[in-house]
């Protein structure tokens, strides 16, 4: 298996630490396997990848699809650094309204898998960082929501102080405001 995988402490949040075979002309490692994925429980299809480009101290983000568009998410930072975020929103869930959190970088290859039911973001720490994440579904306006970066009930030390932001994500409502239609369920 090309991967180290660690589950972090919200189900369904992992973390896949690629093994990089490196020489004196560079390195090579596999981002994405099919079934070293399916045997992590992570669904068995992709249909949308997205690429951003941020420059330091940008904040995108708390992010979710509502049902029937949820959408998990597969981030890897390409280059430079980031601080990403995933909060719990299924209700049942014994980690509702938590958050982790890890460093994803250029440098340690690492890749987050955030599943449907939990809201996502990130934040530049590097002077510039490019991201690129899988999804499971495809973006729909319809069922696009956030919950406000810096609520005051979730206590997330964002890196950076005085993020730049969209004006739509400065506009999402609190975790206790926020419209949720998920709900924990069990492999």
């Amino acid at each position: 298996m090309p991967f180290d995988i660690v589950s972090l402490s919200i189900p369904g949040l992992m973390l896949f630490k690629p093994r990089i075979f490196g020489d004196n002309r560079g390195h090579f490692l596999e981002l994405y396997k099919r079934s070293d994925f399916v045997r992590a429980g992570i669904p068995e299809y992709f249909v949308q990848d997205n690429y951003s480009r941020s420059v330091k101290g940008v904040l995108r983000g708390l992010h979710y699809q509502k049902n029937p568009r949820a959408q998990g998410k597969l981030v890897f930072c390409i280059k430079g650094e980031i601080y990403d975020v995933a909060l719990d929103l299924r209700t049942g869930s014994p980690c509702y309204g938590k958050w982790a959190s890890v460093t994803l970088s250029e440098e340690n290859k690492n890749l987050l898998y955030v599943p449907a039911g939990l809201a996502h973001g990130f934040q530049a720490v590097s002077e510039t960082a490019e991201v690129m994440y899988k999804c499971t579904e495809e973006y729909s306006p319809a069922e696009d929501r956030g919950i406000i970066w810096n609520d005051p009930d979730l206590h997330v030390p964002w890196p950076l102080p005085n993020p730049l932001m969209s004006e739509k994500d400065c506009l999402h409502p609190r975790l206790k405001d926020a419209e949720l239609d998920f709900a924990l369920v069990s492999p």
